[in-house]
């Protein structure tokens, strides 16, 4: 009896420390499910693309682009303007730019997990808008 209770505590015990592993195994700002944190990966991909796009014709024409801009001129060759529900929309100054992809349906109602607005700007860094 002794043995069998002792196997069930250990057993427990693991998992219970499984479980937390793989929370933390989760994409930052990504919902539940493996593919809210596939489409989190794919969209930061895309921010990163645009922001590049932005310092590419920055550096040949001295100012920053709207999306279409930098469509039509070649410097972003991005197949699509928006992504599972998130779209994409550029805010350009004299001295930067900002890119946020931005959730415009939603896919699955109130039960949704929550899916973050997304920003990047010319320092290069993907993070959560507030």
């Amino acid at each position: 009896m002794r043995t069998v209770l002792s196997l069930l505590v250990v057993l427990l015990i693991a998992f219970g420390m499984f479980f937390l592993y793989t929370k933390k195994l989760s994409p930052a700002g990504a919902g539940s499910s493996p593919a809210d944190g596939i489409t989190t990966t794919a969209i930061k991909g895309d921010l990163l693309s645009i922001a590049q796009a932005e310092r590419a014709y920055f550096a040949l024409n001295g100012s920053y682009a709207s999306l279409a801009e930098l469509t039509s001129s070649g410097a972003l060759t991005l197949s699509r303007s928006s992504r599972d529900g998130y779209t994409y929309s550029v805010e350009t100054t004299d001295a930067g730019f900002t890119v946020t992809a931005r959730l415009t349906s939603s896919e699955g109602g109130s039960s949704a997990p929550r899916r973050p607005t997304l920003v990047i700007d010319q320092f290069m860094q993907v993070r959560e808008a507030n």
